[in-house]
Formats: C-alpha cells, structure tokens, sequence
C-alpha cells in the first residue's frame, strides 16, 4: 500500500495544467474510470483530498492502482477522446444512465409498391426507411401510429403476414386499412396515402388539410359520394388531431433539459420537440451527484454545481445514446463548458447545433414544463431512495460492516428443463441493471439446483470481483455450496443465506450465516425488506430468461414436454377444450374433467403451463 501511496504521490506532482483525458486503473490493470479536465493537474489531485464524503468516490479512490493521462489541445478534444473511451471500455465507476433504452421512432419503410408503417427502438436496428420522432414513450408513439391508421389507412402488418394474405384481414373491415395485400387499392392511391403520412409526421398538416378538402369537392363534383365522403372523414379527423395539438404549436425542432437536485439524488428530464409538437418527455436519473462532492469545494454555487451535472449528462447521453441531434438544446441553467460541448457535438453529428438558457415565449413555457416535471419525478424518486438508504443503513447494523454493493444468485427451470441462473446488482442507488447477468446452465443433472448454483457462482467470480454482501437463495445446503465454491477460488466472501419461511410467507424467511447461526428478523425490519427486495429481483429476472429460453427450445406445442402426456392425451385435451387457448385458460378442476385425466395429472398439466 506504501508503494501504491508513493506511485500515486508521484504521478500528481509531475501533472500538467493542461486540459486532457485521465484513466484509472486497478490492481490488474483494469479500466475502473475515465475522466476529462480543463486542468490535469487540478482535477485528478482532487480525488485524494480528505473531503470526500461520496461512499462511490471513496470505493473507487481505494482500488485506484495507478493514473494514465493524455493531454490534447482543446476541452472539445477533452470532450470528444471521453466519450469514445468510455464507450469502448464501459468502465464500472463512470456515469450510466439508469435506463439506456433508444427512443422510439415511428418509420416508413422503403417497401416497394406498399409500404409499411411500423414503430421500433434505435434508428440502425430496423429496415431501411423514413424515420420521424423520437418518442419519448410508448404511448405517444402507440397514439400516433393509432391516428394514422385511422387517417391515412397505410398497412402496419409485418412483411411475413402481408405476403401470405389471400384475403383482406380484419384491419380492413374495421377501415384503418386499404387491403393492399389483396390489391384492393392500386399503387398510385397507396403511394398518396404513404405520402399523407409522411407530411402528417413531418408537422405539414395544415397543406394536408387544404389538399384532403381539394380531393373532397373534386370527388363530389364527379358524382363520386363515397370517395367524398371518405375524405371529408379524413378532413374531420385531421382537425381533431390539430385541436389537440394546438398547444406548443410552433416551428422548430429542440430538445429540452432541465434538471434538479435534492439529497444527492439527480434528475435531468428531458422533453422533445419535433416538427414543432411536444412529444412528450423521459426522467433520467444518472450517477451525477458524486462526481461533483468529491472537489470539495465549498465556493462552487448551486448553480455552476448544477450546470456542470447537466453538461456531464449531456456528454454522456448525446455522444453514447442518442440517434439524432436537434437544431436547439435548451437548458435550465447556463453550462460551463457550452461552447465546447456545442463544438463536439457539431464534429460528432456533422451538423450545427445551439444550447440555450435563457428563452422566451413558447420555448421559456417548454422549459417550465421541464422544470415543473424533473421536479416532480425527483420527488417521487427521492421517497424511494431514502427508504432503500434506511433500509441499507439497518442491514449495516445488523451484519455490524459496510454494506453498499449486494449480488444475489437465483435458479430458474421447469422441472429441470432449460436451468437459468441470475445475478442482480444492488447498491445505495437502487438496482444496477447494467451489472445484472444470466447464465444458461448445462451440463447438469435435471433439477440439481445445487450444482447449478455452483456452476453460475464459479462462472461469475473467476472474473468479476465480490460485493460487499453475497445473497444466496436458499438454506443451509445452499449456502454450504456456496461456501465451497469460494474456498475453491480462494477468495473470502461475505454471505447470507434466504430461506422461505413455514409455508413459503414473505415475512418469515430466515438468514443463515456461514458460521453456522441464523436468525429471523421482524416482519417489519427494514433490513429483511431489503433482502426480500433484492431477493425477488433476482427471482423475476431468472423466470424471464428461463421461459423465453423454455418456450424457444420447446418450439412447437408446449404440451409435447409434459410428463405423462401422450399423443393421445395430447390429441384429447385439446379436442376437450377447443385448442391451445382453452386449455391455457382451464382451472386445474376443469382439467381434471377431461377422459383419460386424473386430478395428479391436471395439477401437473396446470402447475407447468403456468409456472
């Protein structure tokens, strides 16, 4: 430790105060944090203060082996050589975005001569085709594509099931689609009504309500009624939608970001406006607070605090995330670095792109709205983050040591078919999901929960290294196990282990310790409320990966895997019920009714196709 105190001591004296990149780096050499700095010399050597008071900043300056830093010309460069390492080495201690799912995007497609409508995540995992939002939520793009159906008719089935159509399906009959399919409209009129929906989605409604209410009086003035009455149909629908969307109508496309602090806990929201329209927004709530305890310095304003937290997540979420960049950025507070996070953005998307933060008129109403909403989800988010820190603080005075990271292995499978584990993350924070994983299990005998826990703990700890509290599924037996498996890795964890109380009631879980004593807390305990927490995370996230990889391996009919279940079984049971959807929705009584069934086979039957 003396010499890894020195190295350090070392590398700081001869820092520049230049801008650049820094890397730390651990024991083994491995990438734990990448950071950049207007001034090397200043921004590293803040990190060994005696200030810190962050428990995240704390845990990563004690595994800090050794420091790398690259000096470059310009904060953008700073800026721009972050990004590209942070998303090529995805270091543990650097900001994640709790949830970095893509945007959603309603698309045309380039099929030729029908297109489709269609909506999806990400711009580069679809078809080649015209995209138009993001949207912030499902529902705003479940709502759109819903008003285009309605409107413009153009097909929204997959290519699969629109090529193997032989007559129009249902869509048609309830008139939000012109079976293309069956060639009940022709090329040219469904390429008018693709391209109705591409003006729609580009904001051009007003042209698009003159020119529906042009093909109207032309249709009447041919004596052609039901071609005129489907478009004045399309006119009174079209001003609905607009009188709906009225609000914020103005030119223009921005994102909106506001953000707010309060106990440590951060929420930048950020709210889309496309075309002109408000399309709703999103609260994100990334790792920022400790980034900015650690410099401890008392002069820095809440504001500059809060500028700087926003301009780190703007780095991190337009350089990593984001699929496309708006014309303007506009921002609660003013950012330090705006000129040079404006810069790498241009150089990043190949385009011009302004931050604002002081707006009028419409654009200063956005910015309220934001405001008034990261200030809501903070709120909601803050009551749950100070009951899990309570509920951490209790675990910590019952096992009398830190707690902040806990991992906790569960065993999923259906009868011994398709054996998953999984491996949730907890910390102060909340769930990790970055640092969830899952392993399919094999080579085992069916049903041995045992040796699949073995197989997932060795896996996990031969290369990731141990948390601070190691959740075992089960009793004694299970915990026994896990303890082997540490001794043959020789390493030293620190490990519960949950079993289910008497008739499997939450409440009544006991905890084994690997010197042999248990205990069982209150009903009440806030530390047992954690475990169950952690506990039935890991359980959810096991039985969603068992049952896709359970239902993809049975392929066909889920009955032929049945114990029990001949063809004949098989063939009498459906017949009994009508098919496959009667026998899902039977009581295991009403199984049992079926010629051939007894009640041990239908409590079978029922128990493995609703497990």
């Amino acid at each position: 430790m003396a010499d890894i105190a020195a190295n350090i001591r070392a590398i700081l004296a001869n820092l520049p105060n230049l801008p650049g990149v820094y890397k730390m780096l651990g024991a083994n050499g491995e990438l734990l944090y990448v950071g950049k700095a207007k001034n090397l010399k200043n921004r590293v050597s803040s990190y060994f203060v005696k200030t810190i008071d962050h428990p995240k900043t704390r845990a990563l300056v004690a595994r800090i082996v050794h420091i790398e830093t690259m000096v470059v010309r310009s904060e953008t460069e700073a800026l721009l050589l972050e990004q590209n390492l942070i998303k090529q080495h995805r270091p543990p201690y650097n900001i994640m975005l709790r949830d970095d799912k893509s945007y959603l995007y309603v698309f045309v497609s380039s099929d030729k001569p029908y297109p489709r409508l269609a909506a999806g995540r990400g711009k580069g995992q679809h078809q080649a085709g015209k995209f138009f939002g993001p949207y912030p939520s499902a529902t705003s793009a479940r709502e759109t594509m819903l008003v285009l159906q309605k409107l413009f008719m153009v097909r929204q089935c997959d290519n699969n099931f629109f090529a193997q159509r032989k007559r129009p399906c249902l869509q048609y009959q309830i008139k939000r689609c012109r079976a293309p399919c069956v060639g009940l409209v022709s090329p040219e009129d469904y390429a008018q009504d693709v391209a109705h929906t591409i003006r729609f989605l580009k904001g051009d409604t007003r042209e698009l309500n003159q020119e529906l209410i042009g093909n109207m009086e032309r249709a009447a003035e041919q004596l052609k009624f039901e071609e005129a009455v489907f478009y004045r149909d399309r006119v009174g629908l079209l001003r609905e939608v607009q009188a709906q969307q009225a609000v914020y109508k103005v030119k223009g496309e921005a994102d909106i970001l506001a953000i707010a602090q309060q106990a440590g806990v951060v929420c930048v929201q950020v709210m889309n406006v496309r075309s002109g329209r408000m399309l709703g927004g999103k609260a994100f709530f990334p790792d920022l607070a400790s980034a900015y305890q650690e410099n401890g310095n008392s002069q820095t304003t809440t504001d500059e605090q809060l500028g700087c937290m926003l301009s780190e997540f703007m780095a991190s979420f337009y350089f990593q995330f984001a699929d496309e960049l708006p014309e303007e950025l506009i921002v609660n507070v003013a950012l330090p670095d705006a000129a040079s996070l404006e810069q790498g953005l241009k150089q990043h998307f190949d385009q011009r792109v302004q931050i604002k933060n002081k707006v009028r008129e419409t654009r200063a109403e956005w910015l309220e709205l934001a405001v008034m909403n990261a200030e809501n989800a903070l709120h909601a988010r803050l009551s749950n983050h100070l009951e899990l820190r309570d509920r951490f603080a209790v675990l910590q005075q019952l096992v009398e040591r830190p707690i902040d990271r806990i991992e906790c292995f569960d065993i999923s499978h259906t009868m011994g078919e398709s054996p998953v584990a999984s491996c949730v993350v907890f910390d102060q924070g909340g769930a990790r999901k970055r640092d969830y994983r899952q392993f399919d299990i094999k080579d085992i005998t069916p049903g041995d929960d045992y040796a699949a826990m073995r197989q997932a703990l060795t896996r996990r700890y031969k290369k990731a290294p141990l948390p601070d509290l190691l959740l075992i599924d089960g009793g004694k037996g299970q915990l026994k196990m896990a303890m082997e498996v540490m001794q043959d890795l020789n390493l030293d964890a620190f490990m519960i282990g949950v079993s289910k109380g008497e008739g499997r009631k939450p409440g009544l879980e006991t905890l084994h310790f690997t010197d042999g004593h248990k205990i069982q807390l209150e009903s009440d305990n806030k530390a047992l409320h954690l475990i169950q927490q952690v506990r039935d995370e890991a359980h959810r996230f096991a039985i969603t990966k068992h049952r896709a990889k359970r239902d993809k391996k049975r392929g066909g009919s889920v009955l032929e895997v049945i114990p029990g279940l001949g063809p004949k079984r098989r063939r009498d049971l459906l017949t009994h019920f009508g098919g496959i959807q009667g026998v899902l929705k039977a009581s295991e009584n009403e199984l049992a009714l079926v010629p051939g069934f007894g009640k041990a086979l239908a409590r079978t039957v029922y128990k493995i196709l609703h497990e």
